[in-house]
Formats: structure tokens, C-alpha cells, sequence
């Protein structure tokens, strides 16, 4: 693809003095030279982030596990729900997010990536054991898919000035989803049961992500040239994505840190830490609920003073500030178990929720800031199919350790630890970035 013109002076093409798609692509460049997110656009964005943290903690976080253990269905049984997920998100996320490049749109691929998880969700707790645990398993793959798209937008609703504040606005806007999916499952779990709250839920999934399909306005960008890239290719692609990235100065030591954070972090909010409260710790489903309302209350705030924080300071500091937080947060509750002090549990909500929204606030931010402009859909892919390849081989860890080792969960617990501090000290080696890749320059 032609590089974007960003001069001062028009070329030629935008006299006509060359063939229509030069000049197509200079009014595609003059174009993006203008662009400016409307706050309606911003507005719509983030709504996604709120819609499909409903799912998040309303399904996979709480609920979901929650109904699971009533059951005395054991770890291992929800761990091969999430990997085998997990494996297709690995397949599909950078085949989908370079179609996007290549045809110069997202939404075209979140819709349906919405409604597949939107779909299964309507059918959770209704179908059997067995048969819940499958379309569990679809929805998150629906789920995490729309989650590459979405993550690829943040360039068409920000500037190089503004990135990390509206990310840190998106996380902070998305928890409010959680307060959302918490407060209908209090209202409506004793009435309607776990299959009526996910029907409810999935509903509201829905809802929340509408805007964003209807008033969500993206960068002008030229199609580009030749056939778009097959699924059959789609390892290949990985393959030489990630060559890519190494050519790139820092982005794939930043991608295995991640890889090593985001396994501990993806497998707790994934469901085990609620497994962990009730069976280690004894919590009741209210205290629970309690718990993981502390948790989104920390979280929004985390996600909104570390989004400044990251146009302060930097990605770099904040992410590593909220990896020390996770590291305290997780001794915590280890010795909270070991030594039968319940109290020490609330720190974990506390300081696990604050982490997490400065997470993923400085996380993407930080991909942003590394990765370049005509890259960010192939790069967020492969930056996604990281995180989910690392939420297969946390569920698988934690299941091996206690349903097939017999292990006590403080173990499992113990190796999550492992893995964000390996991760915060591979992040030491990525150099610091402050300013933000632009999204209308290319490589």
C-alpha cells in the first residue's frame, strides 16, 4: 500500500494528474490527516468496553463458576472449557484482525464475533452440565474475538495526545458493566435461577453494544490491493506477524511479559478466583458478590487515574506499578488461606480490582504506543492471541495442580504468583515509549 501523504503541499494525485486509485488513496490520506473523533464516537466506543464486561463478570467471573461448584463440577472441567476456547481464539484472532487491515474496517468483524457470544449465552444452565460447558466455551470465543476488534478501534476514537485517557475511560466506563451484570444477578439469581440471569445477561450484552455498531465512525482507510488473507494461512500469518513484531523495538519482549502477566491475571478473572473465595476461604455467594463489588469499585478507579497517569508519566511505569500491586494482592490472599485470616481476602479485592483497571489502562496503551500505525490490526491480533494463549495454559495449570495432583489451591495460586513476577522482570527490558505510534502514518 502506497504510504499515507502527510505534507503540507497536495501531490499530484489530488490534481488528478494521476490514475484514480493514487488519487483515492491521497483522499484517503488528506482525510486522515483531519481526523478527529467526535465525543459521540468515543462515547459509543467505550459502551462496548461496559457491554462486554456484563459478560465478563457476569458469566465468567461470578456466575458461571459460581453455578459450576454448586454442582461439584472439578476445576479441571472449567479449565478445558476456557483452553479449548482459548486454542480457536488463537486460530482465528490474527486471521481476523489482518482482514481487517486489509479492508480498512472493524466493525464489519465485531458485529458477529458479538452475536457469537450473544447467542450461547441464551442457553447457559438450560442445557445440562455437559452441554453449558460447550457453549460456554463458544460464547467465549465470541467474546474474545470481539475483544481484538474492539482493542484495534482505539486508534479511530483517540488521538497521539489523548490515547491513554480514553483508554483508561473505556476501562473505567466497562466496570461499570460489572456493577451492571452484579446488580442483576442480585435482583433477579433467587427469581429466575442462572438460566434466566444469563438470558438477561446476554441481552444486555447486546443492548450496550449497539451503540458502538451504530455510531462508532473509523478512519478512512484505503482498501488493501490483491484477495484478503485466508483462514488457512492464519498460522502462517502468525508466524510472520510475529517476525514482524521483532523487528520492531520492543514489541515482542513487551508481548512475552504479557504473555506471562496475562496468564495469572486472565486465569483468576476467569473465574477461579470466585472458585478459590468459596472453597478455600469458605465465602458465602453474598459475600461473594460483596467482594467482587469492591473489586469493580477499585477497578474504575484504578482504570481512570491510571488512563492520566499513562499521558503523565507513561505506559510503562503505570503498567509496572499495577503488576507490583497484583504481586501484593496475591500474597495476600495466599496467606489469608494458610493462616485462616478471611480480613486479608478484602485486600485482594481491593488491590487485585485497582490493578486490574491500571492494567489494562497502561496495557493496550502501551501496545499503542509501540506498534506501528499500519500495523495496529495485524499486531493487536497477535498482542490478543497472546493473552489467550496464555489464558490456556493458566486454567490448565491450576486444573492439573488440583483436580489431577490433588494439590491444595494455594499451590495453584502459588504458580500464578510465578508467572507475574517472571513477567514484570521480562517487562524490565522494553524501553520506555512516550509517544504514541500515530495512526495515520505507516510502515
Amino acid at each position: 500500500m502506497p504510504p499515507a501523504y502527510s505534507g503540507s503541499v497536495p501531490p499530484a494525485a489530488c490534481f488528478g494528474r494521476v490514475p484514480p486509485p493514487a488519487a483515492y488513496i491521497c483522499g484517503v490520506a488528506a482525510r486522515v490527516d483531519l481526523w478527529r473523533p467526535t465525543r459521540l464516537s468515543v462515547a459509543a466506543w467505550a459502551s462496548y468496553d461496559l457491554a462486554n464486561t456484563i459478560f465478563a463478570l457476569g458469566v465468567s467471573a461470578l456466575y458461571f463458576p459460581q453455578w459450576l461448584t454448586e454442582r461439584n463440577v472439578p476445576d479441571l472441567a472449567l479449565a478445558v472449557a476456557i483452553d479449548a476456547a482459548m486454542v480457536v481464539v488463537i486460530v482465528l484472532g490474527p486471521w481476523i484482525g489482518a482482514r481487517s487491515d486489509h479492508r480498512g474496517r472493524r466493525k464489519p468483524y465485531l458485529v458477529p464475533a458479538t452475536m457469537l457470544a450473544v447467542v450461547p449465552t441464551l442457553f447457559l444452565a438450560g442445557v445440562g452440565v455437559v452441554g453449558s460447558l460447550v457453549l460456554f466455551s463458544v460464547a467465549l470465543i465470541g467474546f474474545n474475538l470481539g475483544a481484538v476488534i474492539y482493542d484495534a478501534l482505539l486508534p479511530d476514537v483517540s488521538t497521539e495526545a489523548n490515547r491513554g485517557r480514553v483508554s483508561g475511560l473505556g476501562v473505567a466506563v466497562g466496570y461499570l458493566g460489572s456493577f451492571v451484570a452484579l446488580a442483576t444477578g442480585i435482583l433477579l439469581l433467587d427469581r429466575v435461577g442462572h438460566d434466566g440471569l444469563f438470558r438477561a445477561i446476554a441481552v444486555l450484552f447486546l443492548l450496550f453494544a449497539l451503540p458502538t455498531f451504530a455510531f462508532v465512525r473509523e478512519r478512512p482507510r484505503p482498501r488493501m490491493p490483491g484477495p484478503p488473507p485466508a483462514l488457512r494461512s492464519s498460522l502462517r500469518g502468525l508466524a510472520a506477524s510475529w517476525r514482524r513484531a521483532r523487528a520492531v523495538p520492543g514489541v515482542a519482549r513487551f508481548l512475552v511479559g504479557r504473555f506471562l502477566y496475562a496468564d495469572a491475571i486472565n486465569t483468576l478473572i476467569g473465574g477461579f478466583i470466585t472458585i478459590f473465595v468459596i472453597e478455600e476461604l469458605d465465602f458465602s455467594d453474598r459475600e461473594v458478590e460483596v467482594l467482587l463489588g469492591l473489586s469493580i469499585a477499585a477497578a474504575m478507579a484504578g482504570g481512570a487515574v491510571a488512563g492520566r497517569f499513562v499521558d503523565r508519566v507513561g505506559a510503562r511505569r503505570v503498567l509496572h506499578a499495577a503488576l507490583h500491586t497484583w504481586i501484593a494482592g496475591i500474597v495476600a490472599v495466599v496467606a489469608a488461606a494458610v493462616f485462616d485470616l478471611r480480613s486479608l481476602a478484602w485486600l485482594l479485592g481491593l488491590a487485585g480490582g485497582a490493578a486490574l483497571g491500571a492494567t489494562w489502562a497502561s496495557d493496550r496503551a502501551y501496545m499503542a504506543a509501540l506498534t506501528p500505525a499500519a500495523r495496529f490490526g495485524e499486531f493487536y491480533g497477535l498482542y490478543a492471541t497472546v493473552g489467550r494463549f496464555a489464558t490456556v495454559l493458566g486454567p490448565l495449570i491450576w486444573g492439573l495442580l488440583v483436580t489431577v495432583a490433588g494439590l491444595p489451591r494455594t499451590v495453584a495460586m502459588g504458580a500464578l504468583l510465578a508467572f507475574l513476577v517472571a513477567g514484570r522482570l521480562v517487562l524490565a527490558g522494553v524501553p520506555p515509549v512516550r509517544t504514541y505510534a500515530s495512526a495515520d502514518s505507516s510502515v
